[in-house]
């Protein structure tokens, strides 16, 4: 395994193949400042590409799991110009949240899963990031809400795309246009986290379990339920299927389930090759 970066938002530790990644700014609320926006995507593909982690659990310290954005990320006139030709203006606006947008998608272009462990506040972009998760936990007073509204903007990275998705989409359709907040139990309620626990160290616990569990399987099997279940959500079902067929015929091979057999029949843990290392064009 390579030395990993290191970045001013984020710690992140890698044992027994999960990465956990932690945010590192109680002081500020962990607030999203532009360092974030900048080191999110890079940290999720540094461990993709330079790690032997086969699963990404993202939590947070302090008070809060997150302020949300910074709105010092919009203040600088030299991403975001006030004055000007306003067609040219809005042209670059449109590229900035283009771009924010594509540093939260990261964590679904990744071919690892990602759990978010939530506790405290999950405001504004803080709740765009985790919809981008696979899954979600939280502590019993771990609260949600879509804050962008209240501050008298529509939320534009990711949350209204996403938390349809997630939960019914009237009672999303509440959430934003009132922009209040929904309490852990309201979000288990409606499936929006996979569970509740009563504090940070019982819900790391917990999800770090998970993560276990995770990485004990094939992460060739792991990744390619990714795919499927990302593909799945924006196609169609005949389209989805047609697509599990194509990626079966060219991915599968019985070299992990004569493994798992093997394993089971020793009773034994099974052992699985790591996935091929993700790597730029012609790097060697």
């Amino acid at each position: 395994m390579s030395d990993l970066a290191t970045y001013e938002s984020f710690n992140v530790e890698i044992k027994d193949h999960i990465a956990h990644v932690q945010f590192s700014r109680p002081e500020a609320l962990n607030s999203m400042n532009k360092a974030f926006w900048l080191e999110l995507p890079k940290c999720m593909q540094d461990i993709e590409a330079n790690s032997d982690a086969r699963v990404i659990v993202i939590s947070s310290t302090g008070k809060h799991f997150s302020a949300g954005m910074d709105l010092g990320v919009f203040s600088d006139p030299k991403a975001v110009p006030m004055s000007g030709d306003p067609g040219r203006m809005a042209e670059n606006l449109r590229r900035v949240v283009l771009q924010l947008q594509d540093t939260l998608t990261s964590l679904e272009k990744i071919r690892l899963p990602v759990l978010a462990a939530i506790h405290g506040g999950c405001i504004g972009g803080a709740l765009d990031l985790v919809c981008a998760a696979d899954s979600r936990y939280c502590t019993e007073d771990a609260y949600f809400t879509i804050k962008e509204t209240e501050l008298g903007m529509t939320a534009d990275v990711g949350t209204l795309q996403r938390l349809p998705k997630l939960m019914p989409e009237g009672v999303v359709r509440e959430l934003a246009y009132t922009g209040r907040k929904f309490s852990a139990q309201e979000a288990q309620g409606l499936g929006f986290v996979n569970g509740t626990y009563e504090s940070q160290d019982a819900m790391l616990n917990a999800v770090m379990a998970i993560a276990g569990q995770i990485a004990a399987n094939s992460p060739l099997a792991v990744t390619g339920c990714k795919e499927m279940l990302n593909y799945s959500r924006d196609h169609s079902v005949e389209d989805s299927l047609r697509y599990m067929a194509t990626w079966q015929a060219g991915m599968f091979r019985p070299g992990d389930m004569m493994k798992t057999f093997q394993a089971k029949a020793q009773k034994q843990t099974a052992e699985y090759d790591d996935l091929l290392p993700v790597k730029g064009l012609f790097e060697s």
